[in-house]
C-alpha cells in the first residue's frame, strides 16, 4: 500500500488538494513506488487534465515506479496502467 499511497499523494500534490478538498500542505520533490499502482485513475486524471497548473506540477515531479512481473499481490497490469497514466 505504500506505493499506492505515494502515487496518490503525487496526484493530490499536482492538483493542490486532497480528494476531500483540503489543501495539500507540502511540496514533494520526488516519488518512488515499488510494486504498486495509482488508485482511482479516473479521478486524478480528470482533475489534473482540467488544470494547466496541475499539469505543470505533475510533469515536473520525478517519479520512479518499478514493478515485478511475478508479483502475486498487485498484478503487473495494474502497474502498467499506472505507468501509462503517469
Amino acid at each position: 500500500m505504500g506505493a499506492a499511497t505515494a502515487l496518490h499523494s503525487a496526484a493530490c500534490y499536482a492538483h493542490g488538494r486532497f480528494k476531500n478538498g483540503i489543501v495539500y500542505p507540502i511540496t514533494l520533490s520526488a516519488i518512488i513506488g515499488l510494486s504498486g499502482w495509482l488508485p482511482c485513475l479516473r479521478t486524478p486524471r480528470s482533475k489534473i487534465e482540467s488544470s494547466p497548473i496541475a499539469q505543470r506540477k505533475a510533469v515536473a515531479l520525478p517519479i520512479l515506479l518499478s514493478h515485478e512481473r511475478a508479483d502475486e499481490v498487485v498484478t503487473y497490469g495494474n502497474g502498467e496502467r499506472s505507468f501509462e497514466f503517469l
